[in-house]
């Protein structure tokens, strides 16, 4: 999942500690990363889910002729999510988000794994939220996201809850860059993680 990557639109709360443009070339970067690093590995199909959906089209989405483009829909946070797990090709649907400098394929083939003996399973991330969830959607469809605060500290703790009686499983915990001070500790290593060939200009 990705919002339109433009200054004012992404990062904001990083971008009041370190500007709209270093903001912003972070983000870009990691999301391009996220993009060409999980679109190559031929063992999953990856989707670039974009918001909002009239920028689908866009000239500054990453490239990857692997990757298909499509709309998140409206509403919250949870809204979007559920609307993608309803509406992807059957089999199990892993979503993550595209500012998490540290992702790798091994990270994605482990949620998988980890999905053919649970019904879910989250990447916790260190300020309470989580940077990865996936679903198994069989035998039934489950609907985690309902009454959800987003951007709290209790976030994972209240998808869980929703998700009482199932079988849950964990990947690795990763951190996103939403502060100066997460950008300082790792936010820098984003910035080279793709060669400036690989990155699309765009407004």
């Amino acid at each position: 999942m990705a919002k339109y990557p433009v200054a004012g639109r992404v990062k904001q709360r990083l971008a009041r500690g370190i500007g709209d443009v270093a903001a912003t070339r972070f983000y870009r970067s990691t999301l391009a990363h996220t993009v060409l690093s999980l679109g190559a590995d031929p063992r999953w199909r990856t989707y670039l889910a974009v918001s909002p959906d009239t920028t689908v089209d866009a000239p500054c989405w990453p490239s990857s002729g692997n990757v298909a483009r499509i709309l998140q829909g409206a509403g919250d946070l949870g809204a979007r999510m559920q609307s993608l797990f309803d509406g992807l090709p059957p089999g199990p649907v892993v979503i993550v988000g595209s500012d998490i400098p540290a992702i790798r394929p091994a990270h994605i083939i482990r949620a998988f794994k980890l999905l053919a003996s649970s019904d879910a399973v989250f990447g916790p991330a260190l300020d309470g939220g989580y940077w990865l969830v996936g679903l198994k959607r069989s035998p039934r469809r489950l609907a985690p996201f309902a009454g959800v605060a987003w951007s709290t500290e209790n976030t994972l703790a209240a998808t869980l809850a929703n998700l009482r009686g199932r079988a849950i499983a964990f990947a690795p915990t990763l951190s996103d860059v939403d502060t100066k001070e997460d950008y300082r500790r790792e936010g820098t290593s984003g910035e080279r993680l793709v060669p400036r060939t690989a990155r699309r200009s765009g407004p």
